[in-house]
């Protein structure tokens, strides 16, 4: 866990595997997240994806 991390509030995020996630806390420490797709014509939630996740570590 980052204990520097600055969580922003605005973003809520769980994927704890992301460099960007401040630990216990469920949220990104980025101040903007790119959302972006991988299908043509998106229909669902799992058509989505945060392009801005970074593997830790």
């Amino acid at each position: 866990m980052n204990d520097n991390c600055k969580a922003n509030k605005s973003i809520g995020c769980s994927v704890s595997s992301c460099e960007h996630h401040c630990g216990n806390q469920d949220y990104c420490s980025l101040e903007r997240i790119q959302v972006g797709t991988h299908e043509s014509d998106p229909t669902a939630v799992e058509c989505t994806d945060c392009q801005s996740f970074v593997m830790k570590n």
